[in-house]
């Protein structure tokens, strides 16, 4: 099994923007170190307790800590950006890190239509060509164009396209580009959708982003996740986007709306001690028969986090 970090660097509310930073890089390091193979980050805008906006800054700042591990974006919101300054961002950091940059892109607006608007200087909205954006971008970074991205590394970086169901699937397909299945958004398609790959015989990269938090026992695990519990339900409301402590919590009463919502997100999670964590992991496995995963964690102490992962990769 091949194990990776997506980052949304998410805040809790006991901390600044600056020391999220500096525990999601002192992270980066500890993950080399135990054997991840991957670190990706997020691109959010406009929100309180979302500290990466910019994904290729943060992969430079990681990569430079480190010395083998993949740094990615999970990903970089190309329909309100020129393809070309994308390469080019994306080619001088090859240039830099040869052989380590996994560029994963994706068709979310980035927020609003405010937000999406400034990110795009006003443009009008092309979520509707991202497919021609990608294509521009794939051969941008491959040197297929008159006017050619610079600098000229010796090898592209790594294309994926981040995605939720068959169709982003079959544009992966289509453009020849690795693809990541946001399981941590929309599980309900994960079955169908990796089927379709397999059926296309897509023969590029496929990850999986999936939410899991592993305590040293299930109860312990519980109460991490609490935290992420009321955390995502706060991000799907428009409310505070920091990561709430586990006393705030605990003390939070929930409506019955609340807790039927509550149950739903749990099906984008693995929550347990280690050997319930191993256990679905390895039916995830099964159902999508693919081994490669992105781990995504909202927990509010950033010490307990570091330990859900070291637990989670000693397992396999």
């Amino acid at each position: 099994m091949q194990l990776g970090i997506l980052n949304q660097m998410p805040t809790p509310k006991n901390m600044t923007a600056e020391q999220t930073v500096q525990h999601t890089l002192s992270l980066v390091e500890l993950a080399e170190g135990w054997g991840y193979s991957s670190y990706w980050f997020a691109e959010h805008h406009g929100t309180k307790g979302m500290a990466s906006s910019s994904p290729e800054i943060m992969m430079a700042a990681a990569a430079s800590r480190t010395k083998q591990i993949q740094v990615g974006s999970g990903g970089i919101l190309l329909p309100q950006y020129s393809p070309y300054k994308v390469a080019s961002q994306l080619l001088q950091l090859e240039a830099l890190f040869p052989g380590r940059i996994e560029a994963g892109v994706g068709r979310s607006p980035g927020g609003n239509e405010t937000i999406r608007s400034l990110l795009a200087n006003g443009k009008e909205n092309e979520m509707g060509i991202f497919q021609q954006k990608v294509q521009q971008l794939q051969n941008y970074v491959h040197g297929n164009t008159k006017i050619r991205a610079t600098p000229r590394t010796q090898e592209p970086p790594r294309l994926y396209v981040l995605g939720l169901g068959p169709n982003s699937a079959k544009l992966a397909n289509d453009e020849q580009v690795g693809y990541v299945f946001g399981h941590f958004i929309q599980p309900e398609h994960g079955v169908e959708t990796h089927q379709t790959l397999r059926e296309l015989h897509h023969t590029h990269d496929i990850k999986t982003a999936v939410f899991v938090i592993c305590g040293k026992d299930n109860e312990h695990a519980e109460k991490l996740a609490l935290s992420q519990d009321l955390w995502l339900l706060n991000v799907e409301k428009g409310l505070d986007s920091r990561i709430p402590s586990y006393e705030e919590a605990s003390r939070q009463t929930f409506s019955l709306s609340d807790q039927k919502k509550i149950k739903q997100n749990r099906k984008r999670m693995i929550i347990g001690g280690p050997k319930r964590v191993k256990e679905a992991m390895k039916r995830l496995v099964d159902d999508y028969q693919s081994e490669s995963f992105l781990l995504v964690a909202s927990i509010y102490d950033p010490l307990e986090r570091e330990r859900s992962f070291k637990r989670i990769i000693e397992l396999f």
